[in-house]
């Protein structure tokens, strides 16, 4: 029931990035980046957590290329542990 509640409490405060329901497993990232990101086999998965951030969940973040994610208009990357990384700054 708490999760019920905490998930209407949110979906009220940011109505636009809370889903009712989980999304297909498809992938909104632009082409550049999802390369950027070690291709389309090393995503697990990707949420959109702010209006310019997006965390995406990987296999291998060894794949990760820094270099190219900026060229594909992604001017930050955090790196966190369990192969997480949140790619920052992002506007689509």
């Amino acid at each position: 029931m708490f999760a019920k509640l905490q998930q209407a409490f949110w979906k009220a405060l940011t109505p636009d990035l809370v889903a009712d329901e989980p999304a297909p497993n498809v992938s909104t990232l632009a082409s550049a980046v999802v390369a950027a990101l070690g291709g389309a086999s090393n995503l697990k998965s990707e949420q959109r957590v702010a209006l310019t951030r997006i965390r995406v969940e990987l296999n291998d973040t060894s794949r990760v290329d820094p270099n190219a994610l900026r060229l594909a208009g992604v001017p930050g990357l955090m790196t966190l542990a369990g192969g997480v990384v949140h790619l920052v700054g992002v506007n689509d």
